[in-house]
């Protein structure tokens, strides 16, 4: 036994072969090299073939290749591993044949087809099943080159790198380990087999969703046409039967029929962008949204594709080798990309939603003195109605009744008095920023459009912005002066006639609740803000649901309407019905998140509440009159100085939001703020009183002439 286990060899020397694998193995903390790692695993047929994990040598190649600060990177550099190649035949020859031996009889046609492609039109479930695959990624079966890439390129910035190497160095890869062209057959499981019958799949998909019902009824100019996704279908499946039985087994550019698919292929394209821009006509639904978005992505994989059956050079086929490798991994990368599916499926919905909003504005943009005046007569309307909502407030308080009792009470105090307002033409000031913003936005498109990028468009934004600004700050003005007095006069009705004053052992919290230094006031003053900009969406979503739904046709054309009503009121409830019922809804949705947050938070232990400007101002006469005048003067400071604290912060996040939503939509990039923030600071250095005060006497502004003209024929 002892000669048996005596096995070590004090003299004996080893070979440089085996004291790389030694190394190797022993080499915990830090990576191999990319010569130790060829070396170690591909010196002689047998090194790579005894491995348990077919791809563990190719895995750790990659990660040796992958940068660690990828988007910083300009370009990624393969030279090291190129040179050992061509200066270790051996290790290249069986580097080939293992990489081959990876690949061969590997599926992918299901990449090319499925993979960043939407594949349901559920929006909610398209995104839960992305975030779930980030998690938990789907792993296909092994013979399938998506289960291969889901292995290798698991980063999730894998896409970037691998478009950041060099051309030449992957043409020279190609070279030394020996690729077959992907033409040489067009037999079942080939490379070029499997590339037909993704192009396949995806013209029979196309051909299929553009024919429903819903797709076609937002393009009405192609009904007396035939469609040009059938005749594009049929075009592709003779280039592809032509492919598979030729010698050649691609097609040359001056091809007939290859002209033809370029043609048919404008056209579908042309069909789902008229599609898309008959949203502002017909309104748009998100299911529809969703159809055309994958009918364009999927016209836009076939663009990408078409091009790999032309060959024109001999090098083309090279090329279009490497090209197709690259567009599978950079594919399978991005399948699972929820960021862009959310920018992609939404950009429309809410372009269409601010369109909306865009057009309500208006009405919050004063221009000329009488319209200031005007705006403020409203507001004090609006102030009015408010401070009688603050007393009733206070009333349904001392209900006795559950955290679900009060919230619905509240919501309903809420809802009603702001639905009040709205039809009664009152201003509320707060709910001027989310309308107002997209508006803004609008007109610095128009400017762009008009005028072009080097003319006087952030002038006019900066004049328009100075317009909502004084219309915003009168509003203000209006509301709180006007609640003020109101509440006070009602509680000392109240106490005059019944001997009650209803705030007297609430009128600390009605302070407090005020001072943005001894209450969460401007958390809570966001929370409003936050609401204020999803009444908003709501009243978007409302009026963009009901256009394309066709609501105001059909009450106009209801039989039973126009038999008990007779055709002129139907028509007359029609456009009450289009005029007004987003408003309310959108009035109504404001109230709940208003009247509700407070008893939510009870609810889950957290301080949630919401405090906004005119409200602040009724509490403010509430708690005074509550605590009989008999407050100190840094609690009244406090008070005032709050007021305007949480309209600002009102203003400030339901403008902000609203801006937001409205540069996405319109794809304005976000550095437009830089020059937009200078044009305004530069006119309100020049002119600071038109920022409170109407100064202008006619329209300076090309940009904002032409902006509200258009808006006043649409």
């Amino acid at each position: 036994m002892m000669k048996l286990m005596k096995v070590n060899r004090p003299n004996c020397t080893f070979t440089k072969k085996e004291t790389t694998k030694m190394r190797l193995f022993f080499k915990t903390k830090s990576k191999p090299t990319f010569s130790e790692l060829l070396t170690s695993c591909f010196d002689d047929s047998q090194s790579w073939r005894n491995r348990e994990d077919d791809l563990e040598a190719l895995v750790t190649l990659v990660e040796l290749i992958r940068p660690s600060k990828i988007k910083k990177l300009q370009t990624v550099d393969l030279q090291e591993i190129i040179s050992f190649l061509k200066e270790n035949d051996s290790c290249r020859t069986q580097f080939s044949i293992y990489i081959k031996e990876i690949l061969r009889g590997k599926k992918f046609s299901k990449i090319l087809s499925d993979a960043a492609i939407l594949q349901d039109v559920d929006f909610i479930f398209e995104v839960k099943k992305r975030i779930f695959s980030k998690f938990l990624p789907y792993q296909p079966q092994k013979n399938t080159l998506e289960y291969v890439l889901n292995q290798v390129f698991y980063n999730r910035d894998d896409a970037l790198w691998i478009n950041r190497i060099q051309s030449n160095q992957l043409g020279e890869l190609y070279t030394l380990l020996e690729f077959k062209s992907i033409y040489e057959t067009a037999a079942a499981n080939t490379n070029l087999s499997e590339l037909l019958i993704a192009m396949s799949l995806l013209t029979q998909r196309i051909s299929g969703r553009a024919m429903e019902t819903d797709v076609l009824k937002m393009v009405p100019e192609f009904d007396d046409f035939e469609s040009p996704f059938g005749a594009f279908e049929k075009e592709l499946l003779q280039i592809g039967d032509k492919i598979r039985n030729s010698d050649l087994h691609y097609i040359k550019p001056d091809n007939l029929s290859y002209a033809q698919v370029l043609v048919l292929h404008k056209q579908c394209e042309a069909f789902v962008d008229k599609a898309f821009h008959n949203s502002s006509k017909y309104g748009i639904s998100l299911r529809v949204n969703q159809n055309l978005l994958k009918i364009r992505q999927q016209l836009d994989r076939l663009k990408h594709l078409i091009p790999l059956l032309i060959v024109d050079k001999q090098q083309d086929i090279k090329a279009n080798g490497i090209a197709l490798a690259l567009q599978l991994i950079r594919y399978n990368c991005y399948k699972n990309n929820v960021r862009k599916f959310i920018g992609e499926s939404t950009q429309l919905i809410s372009y269409e939603i601010t369109q909306h909003t865009a057009k309500t504005g208006e009405h919050y943009i004063t221009e000329t003195r009488s319209e200031y005046f005007k705006m403020f007569r409203t507001a004090m309307g609006g102030g009015f109605i408010v401070g009688i909502m603050c007393i009733i407030k206070v009333l349904l308080s001392k209900v006795d009744a559950s955290f679900f009792g009060h919230a619905f009470l509240y919501s309903m105090n809420y809802a009603f008095g702001f639905i009040v307002i709205y039809l009664l033409g009152f201003t509320l000031a707060t709910k001027q920023p989310a309308m107002t913003a997209a508006a803004l936005i609008k007109a610095l498109e128009e400017g762009e459009i008009k005028q072009g990028k080097d003319s006087e468009k952030y002038q006019a934004f900066a004049i328009l912005f100075a317009r909502v600004f004084r219309s915003q700050f009168i509003a203000f003005v209006g509301n709180v002066i006007m609640a003020f007095p109101i509440s006070l006069l009602g509680i000392w009705l109240i106490d005059y006639t019944l001997d009650y004053n209803i705030a007297a052992t609430k009128w600390k919290n009605l302070l407090v609740d005020l001072s943005p230094i001894h209450s969460l006031a401007i958390l809570h003053s966001a929370i409003a803000g936050v609401f204020l900009f999803l009444s908003g969406i709501i009243s978007g979503s409302v009026a963009n649901r009901d256009k394309h739904n066709q609501v105001y046709f059909r009450i106009a054309e209801h039989p039973g309407l126009k038999r008990s009503f007779g055709k002129l009121r139907t028509l007359k409830l029609a456009k009450l019905y289009e005029k007004r019922w987003a408003g309310i809804i959108s009035n109504f949705w404001f109230g709940i998140f208003m009247g509700s947050i407070g008893s939510i938070g009870l609810f889950l232990g957290l301080n949630l509440d919401i405090r906004h400007i005119t409200f602040a101002s009724g509490n403010l006469a509430l708690g005074l009159y509550g605590a009989n005048y008999a407050i100190s003067n840094s609690m009244l400071f406090w008070g005032i100085f709050g007021i305007g604290i949480i309209g600002l912060v009102n203003f400030m996040v339901s403008f902000s939001l609203s801006l937001g939503l409205a540069f996405r939509s319109r794809a304005i990039s976000v550095f437009e703020l830089k020059f937009v923030t200078a044009s305004i600071w530069k006119h309100f250095k020049a002119r600071p009183i038109s920022f409170f005060f109407p100064t202008e006497k006619k329209i300076k502004s090309v940009t904002v002439e032409n902006y509200l003209n258009t808006e006043k024929k649409e």
